[in-house]
């Protein structure tokens, strides 16, 4: 429906109200309109279209008062205890407030009065609403006890395990013959207790959050840490967004996390003369958030002597995938394609270095050498580009599909190991991280560890192979074109390389020396 009035007839009428200025005194009038018109009008409002429910009995002598995002938790624990089934009844009055803020007065009374004690489930801390419950009941004389923290964690999250003990130990208490035919409830520490999961976990670390598999990200922090290797530890100034992964293993980088666009400022408190430079990074939609002045422009301002590294991956990915002022695509609503060398050398920046393909581990890892040991002064700005495998592969997976479907000759890359070369010593792992980079056990006698495998959910990023060739490791790693739709000559290839291959795996295994069992 097209609106009465439009923002191009507000664009072409202009109307001054200094009603709507917040500056004194009148956004004194703004506090107190508030207080006397828009918070009951908000109330009014809640009340009336009924968003927050009511389940359960309409009598009871206790009651639980809960958010309502901890509404299907809340059940699932009731249906432990017995009190309540899979469709949603519950034998205990329950009032979830949909909105936490404002507070409905009445209603909570309403649902107060009379009952020994209700339970307030709040998550976080401190316990705001329960507070509030107790101010509410205290002015309204009403002697409902009102339990929460007491019983439930002051943080952490609200599992169906956490709840089942606070709702266990508040019903003890006030209403012990709710429990009396409650089914056992599973342990879910008896898990966790078994002998051979305690052993499991001493040698198998927790999975910690990590990179996308094929993330343009991940040859990064493998440069940064060969380069480690060479010369040391260096102090790494991280931002937010995907690359703060490089935190958690296998890479293990950085000391400082500071807000969006923000890590290279941080660094600035390293500004001094020493014998090894600050490494910063930060993704390209920090920079252009704030991170242009603030750390850039920052650094040129005070002649800061520290490496910046700008990840350029095309998007703000870390919110979603949206186009930022760098992105190479083509918005019709947007001016994209703006160079982020270009602003940086716009501002002051000299020593500016572009790498247009992240994946070049070596590249990488020599140009990260250079900024850390040229003698040049000022901030050196690497700015490292390479698409989001995430929002690559949303967009190129469908167009493959349809290009195999439609009979095109498609070539896919996918990458393996030789599991006969393959030493079994994870060095590549320990660099990669990648996700479809796993191991698996071998029948060769002579080898005691699992080797090194890439499972189906690869991309063919080539990440693995590049490091194991920067990384001096293996040449384990090989690479296989999966042809769609072959042509005549892509057959006959198939078969003359079957051939040759064939033939040198006879005359191998004819000079084999073979023991008899």
């Amino acid at each position: 429906k097209r609106p009465s009035y439009t923002l191009k007839q507000a664009l072409e009428n202009p109307v001054r109200d200094l009603n709507r200025i917040v500056l004194p005194p009148a956004s004194f009038q703004h506090e107190k309109d508030k207080l006397e018109r828009r918070w009951p009008a908000a109330v009014e409002f809640v009340k009336t279209n009924q968003l927050n429910e009511f389940f359960g009995p309409s009598e009871g002598e206790v009651g639980l008062i809960l958010q309502g995002g901890l509404y299907n938790s809340t059940m699932r624990a009731l249906q432990h205890l017995g009190l309540a089934d899979v469709y949603g009844n519950s034998r205990i009055p329950l009032y979830v407030m949909n909105v936490s803020y404002p507070l409905i007065d009445d209603e909570i009374i309403a649902f107060a009065a009379g009952k020994k004690a209700v339970l307030m489930v709040e998550e976080g801390a401190p316990e705001y609403i329960e507070q509030a419950l107790h101010t509410l009941m205290r002015r309204r004389d009403i002697q409902t006890k009102v339990s929460g923290k007491d019983l439930l964690p002051m943080g952490g999250e609200y599992t169906t395990p956490v709840l089942i003990k606070g709702l266990t130990g508040f019903l003890e208490v006030n209403a012990p013959q709710l429990l009396g035919n409650r089914p056992p409830v599973p342990d879910p520490s008896a898990v966790l207790s078994d002998p051979k999961v305690k052993a499991l976990a001493e040698v198998v670390p927790a999975r910690p959050a990590g990179f996308c598999t094929g993330c343009p990200e991940r040859p990064i922090f493998a440069a940064m840490k060969l380069v480690e290797k060479e010369l040391g530890p260096h102090h790494v100034s991280a931002d937010i967004g995907c690359h703060l992964f490089s935190i958690l293993p296998p890479f293990n980088i950085g000391g400082t996390t500071m807000g969006y666009g923000l890590g290279p400022a941080s660094a600035s408190a390293f500004n001094v003369e020493a014998d090894k430079r600050s490494i910063s990074v930060m993704g390209d939609g920090g920079f252009w958030h704030n991170g242009l002045a603030t750390s850039v422009g920052n650094a040129v301002f005070n002649k800061q002597d520290g490496v910046t590294i700008i990840v350029d991956n095309y998007y703000a990915s870390a919110t979603g995938g949206q186009d930022v002022l760098s992105s190479r695509a083509d918005n019709p609503n947007r001016k994209t394609n703006n160079s982020i060398v270009k602003a940086v050398k716009g501002i002051g920046a000299t020593w500016v270095k572009q790498i247009d393909r992240t994946y070049d581990v070596a590249k990488m890892r020599d140009t990260l050498k250079e900024a850390l040991t040229t003698d040049e002064k000022g901030p050196k700005i690497i700015v490292a580009s390479s698409e989001c495998m995430l929002n690559k592969q949303r967009r190129v997976k469908p167009q493959f599909a349809k290009a195999v479907k439609d009979g095109k000759r498609m070539v896919k890359e996918r990458f393996g190991v030789d599991e006969d070369v393959c030493t079994g010593d994870h060095a590549c792992i320990r660099l990669s991280g990648c996700p479809s980079l796993s191991v698996k056990h071998t029948d060769d006698p002579l080898k005691d560890d699992p080797v090194a495998a890439i499972d189906n959910s690869c991309v063919g990023c080539g990440n693995c192979g590049e490091v194991s060739e920067a990384a001096v490791l293996c040449p384990s790693f090989y690479r296989a074109d999966v042809i769609h739709n072959p042509t005549k000559t892509d057959r006959f290839l198939y078969r003359l390389r079957s051939a040759v291959i064939q033939w040198l795996q006879k005359r191998r295994n004819a000079s084999r020396v073979v023991f008899p069992a």
